[in-house]
């Protein structure tokens, strides 16, 4: 039955309080909570830490990985803030983006302002909560918001650099999960820039789905500075070259601290396989990562490389050792074949 509401009935909201409902809305669209989901990334940091100190599995550190996650939301969305001022005037010159609150004018730049070092100063202070290392992380994060979106550097109208400068959140993710439980210790470097290239293919991949879907030059290079350099052939050719690298550090990962994982190599080349085959697609997900979690056969696929991956973590195989000719880690397995 329908309710119809009564003459000074409050029940149903004005259209006074529906203006400022929309009005403030704008301010949490330009905080991208909707991409909060790339920080579970920080996840595997904290996995590979547990490896390494097994004791770490507590509840007060469970507790402090809660909060560390909270952090890392609150200062990507600080730089997210950041990212829709700066980029509002380059966003009127893309079809779909015009529309966002900056570009179109639903957001009063002052205030966007403080909303940018309110949630960028409680992110911290939320870190600093979590350990002294964890906050220096987060830091280091909102620090590279600054460089990828302000002049003079403004990395991301530059060619290559735009990539390189982003993607180097994916290591940066990975130490603030380490850090909740080894804060006086480095994880290896080699995963770490394994982690560095995984990110720089996927974000080349947006690039190139974002170059394709604009189609005309002219409006690509009005929308991204970068695109006045970039074509097709040379965003694939990039990707490539993120793929290669981020494959061989992950061996030289592999061979230096845990054998065992060489047989998730094979998953791990698919992994790279299915993911460009989603980028060749004509208006790809994966120009908007946010979105990725529609593709149900790559989420599907991710977590059985990552349970994969993570299972062989745990798992020593001395044969493998002779085989290959490779001196075992002195890192201990909790379970042996």
């Amino acid at each position: 039955m329908t309710h119809l509401s009564e003459p000074g009935d409050s029940s149903l909201p004005t259209p006074a309080s529906q203006r400022t409902t929309k009005a403030l809305w704008a301010y949490v669209a330009i905080a991208r909570p909707d991409h909060w989901f790339k920080n579970v990334f920080m996840l595997l940091g904290a996995m590979l830490a547990l490896f390494y100190y097994p004791a770490g599995l507590t509840y007060a550190h469970g507790m402090a990985l809660a909060v560390a996650l909270v952090a890392t939301c609150l200062v990507a969305s600080s730089n997210y803030v950041l990212n829709e001022i700066l980029d509002a005037p380059s966003d009127r010159a893309h079809p779909l983006k015009r529309t966002r609150p900056v570009p179109s004018g639903r957001v009063w730049l002052p205030l966007a302002y403080v909303e940018w070092l309110g949630l960028g100063a409680l992110g911290l202070w939320t870190a600093y909560w979590a350990n002294g290392s964890v906050c220096l992380a987060g830091a280091a994060l909102w620090f590279m918001g600054l460089t990828y979106n302000v002049r003079p550097l403004r990395l991301k109208d530059l060619p290559y650099l735009d990539v390189l400068s982003e993607s180097i959140n994916n290591p940066i993710r990975l130490l603030l999960g380490w850090f909740v439980l080894l804060p006086g210790s480095m994880p290896p470097v080699s995963l770490l820039a394994a982690y560095w290239m995984l990110g720089a293919f996927f974000m080349a991949s947006k690039r190139f789905g974002e170059y394709r879907s604009l189609a005309d030059p002219q409006t690509a290079a009005a929308y991204r500075r970068s695109f006045r350099f970039y074509d097709e052939p040379r965003l694939l050719v990039s990707m490539f070259f993120y793929a290669s690298g981020a494959a061989l550090l992950l061996g030289v990962f592999i061979i230096r601290y845990h054998l065992e994982l060489i047989l998730a190599v094979p998953l791990i080349a698919g992994c790279f396989s299915y993911y460009l085959h989603i980028a060749l697609k004509r208006d790809s997900a994966a120009q908007h990562p946010e979105r990725l979690y529609h593709e149900t056969g790559l989420m599907i696929y991710l977590l059985i490389c990552l349970a994969v991956f993570v299972g062989l973590m745990f798992v020593e195989m001395p044969l493998l050792y002779d085989l290959f000719n490779v001196s075992p880690s002195q890192v201990p397995a909790l379970w042996r074949f």
